[in-house]
């Protein structure tokens, strides 16, 4: 059996009749940008998430560098931020002027390792950027208690990690502000690209809207300089047609972790993630033979990614900057060894047998 790492299509099966309706109505009611589409799906998500604000923009990238720039976060900074995570959280930091400085993460989540990121703290430091890698959340309460200590500003990049949870309390609403990333393949995704910033901070609200739309509060006085980054209302109209059975998504993406879980726990040659609160965007199994079990899951018509390789501070981006290979060696040693499986909402059991069984043939041959 082939079995993709994704199937998007069959993900979106379940929400056609409503997805039509939906360009309908954006259609024949001829507002395209900055209507009532996102202003009920922005009202909305920000219920979701427990935070009193949301505004849509046009990506996650955007949504993080429009949080750091909305504030303060500029030339002369710099932003903690994790290893292992993808680059544009590290360039999100960059584009504002910053620099990143990257800490190593925890063996066990994946996430930055609170212990960790004192050391990395200076005089520059203006914010740690904690990451909810692979739909797990970052030790917020760690994180918050540092920046709390130091003077230092919590944000949060939630890109993966769209209702999952710490103590009942959705992420999202954590740090002083959060950055969504609706990119089609995420647990909330659009039919093309978008982001959101969600915070309980009215006067950051009203700031990232300016920057959001060249500084316009009226239309063509621009208060302060800012840029075009906007979710249009076809993208906001589809993404509140989904959000409405995140919740059972997410859920089914439980279902299927504790499945490749407990296949995985005895299994030689393979270390299994975790739960940790996650709510699975991906499924990062570990393998110290992981080129040779990718190459055979591929034979096998089994769909793999790897995230992340190389790591950001590995790129040439920023190996100009100085960093080099052994600067994290934990992160380092993850992404050498980590394969992301299939996991989607529409992943049968079929599906996930045989992807356990073509892992059981590499794992143990």
């Amino acid at each position: 059996m082939r079995v993709p790492y994704l199937d998007l299509r069959a993900v979106l099966a379940e929400f056609v009749p409503e997805l039509d309706a939906a360009w309908e109505r954006v259609r024949t009611g001829g507002r395209f940008i900055l209507g009532p589409e996102l202003e009920a799906f922005e009202a909305e998500f920000a219920r979701f998430c427990g935070t009193e604000h949301c505004v849509g923009v046009a990506s996650g990238f955007d949504a993080v560098r429009l949080l750091l720039a909305g504030v303060g976060i500029g030339a002369g900074d710099e932003v903690v931020v994790p290893a292992y995570t993808a680059v544009a959280t590290w360039m999100a930091v960059t584009a504002t002027g910053a620099r990143p400085v990257g800490v190593d993460v925890e063996e066990e989540s994946f996430n930055i390792d609170p212990d960790l990121v004192e050391a990395a703290l200076g005089p520059r430091t203006k914010a740690i950027v904690a990451v909810h890698l692979f739909g797990r959340p970052a030790a917020v309460a760690a994180l918050g208690g540092l920046a709390e200590q130091h003077g230092l500003v919590l944000l949060e990049d939630a890109a993966q990690a769209h209702g999952a949870e710490v103590g009942g309390r959705r992420v999202g609403s954590f740090g002083r502000g959060a950055a969504f990333s609706f990119y089609p393949t995420k647990n909330l995704g659009a039919l093309g690209d978008g982001g959101a910033i969600t915070t309980n901070d009215g006067g950051l609200a009203e700031r990232v809207r300016l920057l959001r739309a060249y500084g316009w509060r009226q239309r063509s006085e621009s208060e302060i300089a800012g840029l075009n980054s906007r979710l249009d209302e076809l993208q906001a109209a589809f993404l509140h047609v989904r959000l409405a059975r995140l919740e059972a998504h997410n859920d089914r993406r439980r279902q299927l972790a504790a499945l490749y879980r407990d296949a995985f726990l005895e299994m030689p040659g393979v270390t299994p993630p975790d739960d940790g609160g996650s709510v699975w965007h991906v499924y990062p199994l570990r393998s110290a033979d992981r080129d040779a079990l990718q190459g055979r899951l591929d034979a096998a018509g089994i769909g793999t990614l790897v995230h992340y390789e190389p790591l950001p501070h590995l790129t040439a981006a920023y190996r100009a900057e100085g960093w080099r290979p052994g600067d994290f060696p934990v992160a380092e040693s993850l992404a050498a060894s980590e394969v992301s499986l299939p996991l989607h909402p529409a992943l049968t059991e079929a599906q996930a047998a045989a992807v356990v069984a073509a892992v059981a043939g590499g794992a143990s041959g």
